[in-house]
């Protein structure tokens, strides 16, 4: 059993009243299970919580007035992700259960309907399952540069085809889009993970739909996939952004720090 440590720190500069909703809370999830949590937000103000896809997704809300606005979030996590099974086989459509269906539609950064040529030509022929899934990530980590600042929030996945160059959403969006073009249910999962050189940072990996399951997959390979801890899941990165607001504000400090306790 692997246990974990979060100490999430944001911090803005609120220039005019403003509405944010942010998403920095670990999931509910039958893979981790929250030992204890706290979340300190200066100054108080109007604070309410709420959630979407039945606790998948945690949000928090909060009117800001002008000034500095701090959120501290600190949790510890026990994480038991299941050890990934190669042995695990596509569905065909007709026996795919039906709520996983929504994640095979092409969506606003994966567009799997725009790519689906490239992903037949390159993965068509690759033995269905978990295999042909790793392969797609290995092709993903091979033929694209991680490089901070290559991309930005309008960047998509055909984008990524095109240049060559981004980040991890990028490399999920890729991973999803061309997953779901071959029919494979694929979505986001954003989070934290300890890297194994790179500066803490939310980190963002997809996961695909084998055999009766969901299956993470990381195409970055940065850090060690058994100590991801999920913070949001959704079609893609425009469902989990950590932060949403609706003013005018700026972003003065971000640390989402992991590392994992000593048993």
């Amino acid at each position: 059993m692997i246990k974990v440590a979060i100490d999430c720190q944001l911090t803005y500069k609120v220039t005019e009243n403003t509405e944010f909703v942010f998403e920095i809370e670990v999931a509910h999830h039958p893979w981790q299970t929250i030992l204890n949590e706290t979340l300190d937000i200066h100054p108080k103000g109007n604070i309410r919580h709420f959630d979407r896809d039945h606790n998948l997704n945690r949000l928090i809300r909060i009117t800001a007035q002008q000034g500095q606005l701090a959120l501290n979030y600190k949790a510890e996590v026990e994480l038991h992700i299941p050890p990934r099974d190669q042995t695990l086989v596509e569905n065909e459509i007709v026996n795919l259960p039906s709520d996983t269906l929504f994640y095979l539609a092409p969506s606003r950064f994966c567009e799997s309907d725009l790519i689906a040529g490239m992903s037949k030509r390159t993965f068509g022929e690759i033995s269905k399952g978990y295999h042909r899934v790793q392969a797609i990530c290995d092709w993903i980590y091979e033929n694209v540069i991680y490089e901070s600042g290559s991309s930005d929030n309008t960047t998509t996945a055909r984008d990524i085809l095109v240049n060559r160059a981004g980040v991890c959403r990028d490399f999920a969006h890729l991973g999803i889009a061309i997953c779901r073009s071959l029919n494979i249910p694929a979505r986001f999962v954003f989070g934290y993970m300890p890297f194994y050189t790179a500066q803490p940072d939310f980190h963002a990996i997809f996961e695909a739909y084998l055999g009766d399951q969901w299956v993470l997959f990381d195409a970055t390979k940065m850090g060690p996939i058994d100590q991801f801890v999920r913070v949001g899941t959704g079609l893609d990165a425009k469902d989990v952004p950590f932060s949403t607001f609706y003013g005018a504000v700026e972003l003065i400090d971000i640390q989402p720090q992991i590392h994992q306790l000593i048993q």
